[in-house]
């Protein structure tokens, strides 16, 4: 039976029976939130993981102030703001370069130069470059991170202010040729000690001077003068190498003829003192016998003296002609004259 209520007008359109509403849980909404905050939570707190390398030290600070230092691995530490880390490498060499850059490394190196830092005065008031090298390490991070700022700009700093003065205590050609060693030590010695009176926690490896040389600008004329400082040296050397081969001959000569002398000296005093022995003797003899000393002295001398005079005999008997035996008109006989 139909109501008449169910009657359809033209126009009427018909819609289907309506679902009662559905009732949404308020508990599923909060779950999930829940979720979401919980998750922001453990990313926040994985935040706080971080590793050290094997080359670093970690430096921790709580509220911005150091705590302690870990060393390399895995670690944690309270997610910001409450904790960080400031992580130094303390066991690579670091360098610094004075008064050049490397654009390209070896194999093909390329370099610039800087002419503001290698340009250095010397005490001889001439102008030379200096490139140099400082090779250095951390030491004590704790000192490097927090007593200091910018810690590579100081150090560079330093290097370039020893070595400047260094350079200007000395004159050119000591710079240039034999004082690069003692310039380089000197530098290393002064710079650690600068630096440790800054507590920088930065130990000097090495202070290298890799190119010494007059600026470009006038190195064609120092070329000039080195050439000729060569000219000269090589003269010195041929002037010394001639010395060396004529002074021991005349030192050889100058030793022979002191040597003659000196034998001759001795034969001569030898002789004297035979000369004088023989007086001596021929004296005693005398004062024993003087007519037979005198006798023999004479048969002697006139034995010494007869042979190579001309003799002629007197006779001292006959009066009248004067009787004269020329000795030295005989003919020799078995080659003795008579």
């Amino acid at each position: 039976m139909k109501l008449a209520n169910e009657h359809r007008f033209p126009g009427d359109e018909e819609f289907p029976p309506s679902k009662p509403p559905v009732r949404r849980s308020k508990l599923g909404g909060g779950y999930i939130f829940g979720l979401i905050v919980a998750a922001v939570i453990v990313i926040y707190a994985l935040t706080g993981i971080y590793q050290i390398g094997p080359s670093e030290d970690g430096l921790v600070k709580t509220f911005g102030k150091y705590v302690m230092t870990v060393g390399p691995g895995l670690h944690y530490h309270f997610p910001a703001p409450f904790q960080s880390v400031v992580k130094v490498d303390v066991r690579t060499v670091r360098k610094i370069e004075i008064g050049f850059r490397t654009i390209f490394p070896p194999p093909n190196p390329q370099y610039r130069e800087v002419p503001i830092e290698s340009l250095m005065l010397t005490g001889d008031s001439n102008i030379v470059s200096v490139e140099a090298i400082i090779q250095y390490i951390i030491d004590d991070p704790v000192k490097y991170v927090f007593n200091i700022i910018e810690g590579d700009r100081i150090v560079k700093q330093t290097t370039e202010s020893f070595l400047r003065e260094r350079v200007a205590v000395r004159g050119l050609e000591a710079v240039l040729t034999s004082d690069r060693d003692k310039i380089s030590q000197e530098a290393q010695k002064g710079i650690q000690k600068t630096l440790d009176t800054y507590n920088a926690g930065v130990h000097v490896v090495n202070v290298k001077l890799q190119d010494v040389s007059p600026p470009s600008e006038v190195i064609a004329a120092f070329d000039d003068v080195n050439s000729a400082k060569e000219d000269e040296q090589k003269t010195i050397n041929l002037a010394q190498q001639y010395a060396n081969s004529v002074i021991p001959i005349a030192r050889g000569n100058a030793q022979k003829i002191l040597n003659t002398a000196e034998a001759y000296k001795e034969s001569r005093i030898l002789k004297a003192q035979g000369e004088v022995a023989r007086f001596i003797d021929v004296l005693q003899k005398y004062s024993l016998g003087k007519d037979v000393t005198r006798s023999r002295l004479y048969i002697e001398t006139m034995e010494d003296i007869l042979p190579t005079m001309k003799k002629m005999i007197v006779s001292g008997s006959t009066t009248g002609v004067l009787k004269l035996l020329n000795l030295s008109s005989l003919p020799e006989i078995g080659g003795v004259k008579r």
